[in-house]
Formats: C-alpha cells, structure tokens, sequence
C-alpha cells in the first residue's frame, strides 16, 4: 500500500511552489498577493488529489501481483508523459498567460510519479 496522502502533500506544495514562482518571475513582487497564495492552496489542494488518485494510482492499485513498481513505470510513466506534456502544451497555445498552471501541472505529476514508484519500491522492500 502506497502513502497516497504524503505523496498528495508533497504535491500539493511542489505544484503552489512552481505556480507562484513562474507567476512571481513573471508578473514581479506584490505584498497584496501573500495573501492569494494562501487561497490558492484550496484550488491546488482539490487539483493534486484528483489527477493524482484519479490518473497516476491506478497504475499501480491495479498492477499484477507479481509486477514490481519499477515496471510498472518503466511500462506507463512514458506514454503518461507523452499524453501529460502534450495536453499542457495544447492548454498553453490556446492562453498562453496561463503557462504557469500547465507547467506546475506537469512537473507536478511527473515527480508525482517518481515519489509513488520510489515510495512503494522502499515499502516492498521492508516488507519482503
């Protein structure tokens, strides 16, 4: 069993890290904003817990019983990453000013599942 809620936190604030940070270097430094920040967790929270339950564990709830995580992402982490980057840059060309939620979006979910591969390959190991 994977720790979905750990990997969700980690998500959560690596997703309104990279979000705040492109739209900071972008748009400059306003005090008036510390406050959207703090907001903008409710959006970002909601958004990490439904692809990251709805589109990145399933993989692996509902591998083989004798498929390790490691295969199972080396068999479907590329094909996710070729659909993730291909609906974030689709997302991009239509508004472009917007760039900072698809790019926090894709190397969230990209990391998202490095965590869950590596987290459930150090579980199997403890329980073995």
């Amino acid at each position: 069993m994977m720790n979905l809620p750990k990997t969700i936190l980690k998500a959560i604030i690596l997703a309104t890290t990279i979000f705040w940070l492109i739209l900071t270097a972008t748009e400059g430094f306003n005090e008036e904003r510390i406050y959207l920040v703090f907001l903008s967790l409710i959006p970002i929270s909601i958004c990490c817990s439904l692809v990251i339950a709805l589109t990145i564990s399933p993989f692996f709830w509902l591998k083989k019983s004798g498929d390790s995580n490691r295969l199972v992402f080396k068999k479907y982490f590329p094909f996710y990453t070729i659909i993730s980057f291909s609906l974030c840059l689709y997302g991009t060309l239509q508004d472009p000013l917007i760039i900072c939620f698809y790019l926090s979006a894709f190397f969230t979910t990209m990391q998202t599942w490095v965590w869950l591969a590596k987290g459930n390959e150090q579980q199997n190991k403890l329980e073995v």
